[in-house]
This record gives C-alpha cells, structure tokens and sequence, in this order.
C-alpha cells in the first residue's frame, strides 16, 4: 500500500520497515535472480538498520573461506578478506562459534573481541560490526553471515536486532534454496564480478606494491584514498591503475 493509498483509505501510512520487507516479499525465490535478492536483502538492511553504513552477505565455502556474495561497499570485500586473512571476525564468529547466531563488536578499534582483525578494520574507517549467521536445513546448518558494519564506534547499538534477524532469515532463505538446486551454479551466478572485483585490486595493489615499494596494506590504504578523494569507485580506480600501468 503506498502513503497515497492508505491516506485516502483513512490508515496510517506504512514505516519504513514494513516497506521494506513487503520489496523483499515481492522478490522471487528462485536460483535466478539469487543476486537480485541478496542485494535488496542488503540494501534494505542499509535503509532500515539503524547506523548502518555497510551490509554484506558471505557465503563460508567448505574450506571455510568467506566469500563475498554482496556488498553494498567495496570494503565490504576487503573486510572479508582481512577475515580469511587473520581467521577471526564477526562473520566467522556467528558462522561458526555462537550459540545466538549473532556477534557483535561495538569498538573495532580496541580489539578486544578480534585482535586482529578490529584494528585492521578500524583503519579502514569501520567502527563497529554486527554479523548474524544465515543457517540452512541442509548441512552445514550455517552457510554464512548477513554482517552489517557502522563507520562509528558504538554505531550499532541502537539495532533492532529483531529486524537484523528477518532480514538474515530472508538471506537465509534465498541463498539455501539455490544451495540445493546447485552450490557450484550460486557461485557463477554472483561471483563472477566479485572475484574480478576483487582480482582486479588485487593486480592493483600488485603495481603499487613494486613501483612505490610499500607492503600491501599501505597498498590498499592508497588505493582507498585515492577512491575517496576523486570520488570514484575503488574498483573503478583498481582496473584503470592495472590496465594503464605501463603509462604510469
């Protein structure tokens, strides 16, 4: 029902939630349009979650490497892969180690729930984080985490976590259907701009790494910046810096 609609029928007009779960009813379950689904999951968490500034959805394969399915950021990739890089993380936690399905670091930065991997994420502008496990009937009963990160230390803690849990029962949904129509066909289907996303950064840190002698990190650092500075997607940046490399 639109504002429109319900004014004229005398009813309050409906919040911004209820809106947004009523677009995701409408969204067809099927194999398909698995990315259409995962991405309006994410984009709805981004509208209606109170101090979300980030939402992704990973897939943990069966040698427990998180893959990003979506993002609503580019550093939603790069968080992931932090994660695969120092084993520990939000994602990884409610995936695989709590008994709530949900976990939860209010300040990145102090490293206490992950060590290593808060820091690392604090550097690159992210604050806090809440990840809820995505489960399936099928075995492994966890497949995945809907995580969503705020900028600010303590950005979350305002969460519905009510409403944080549907929409990861609606990620849940979608990605276990085509699970079991095809774990490998789930894969063609989304990630094939992931991972060249993610290739493609990858060659570009690469570049800088050898032409400005830093590690891979200051790599990533200032492929970030240059992103945010001329306003430009960071993989937008990665590809011109490694198709034009000779130029430069």
């Amino acid at each position: 029902m639109t504002d429109v609609e319900a004014r004229r029928d005398g009813l309050k007009p409906p919040a911004p939630v209820v809106r947004a779960f009523a677009r995701l009813a409408h969204t067809p379950l099927d194999a398909g349009r698995i990315d259409e689904i995962l991405d309006r999951v994410a984009a709805a968490a981004l509208d209606v979650v109170t101090g979300a500034d980030i939402v992704s959805v990973s897939l943990r394969r069966g040698d427990g490497v998180l893959d990003t399915l979506t993002t609503t950021d580019p550093i939603g990739v790069r968080l992931d892969e932090l994660q695969n890089q120092f084993d520990e993380g939000p994602c990884l936690d409610a995936d695989r180690v709590t008994d709530t399905r949900i976990a939860v670091s209010r300040d990145l930065a102090a490293g206490r729930e992950f060590p290593k991997w808060g820091p690392a994420a604090a550097e690159l502008g992210v604050g806090s984080a809440l990840a809820i496990a995505l489960s399936s009937p099928q075995s492994p009963p966890r497949i995945g985490s809907l995580t969503i990160y705020s900028r600010r230390p303590g950005g979350l803690d305002r969460v519905d976590r009510d409403t944080a849990l549907i929409l990861a029962a609606h990620a849940s949904t979608a990605v276990a259907g085509t699970l079991a129509a095809s774990r490998s066909e789930l894969q063609v289907t989304r990630l094939k701009e992931a991972l060249r996303s993610r290739d493609v950064i990858g060659q570009a840190k690469g570049i800088l790494m050898e032409r400005r002698g830093v590690d891979e990190t200051e790599a990533f650092t200032i492929l970030r910046a240059a992103s945010q500075s001329l306003d430009i997607n960071l993989g937008h940046v990665a590809e011109t810096l490694a198709s034009r490399r000779d130029e430069l």
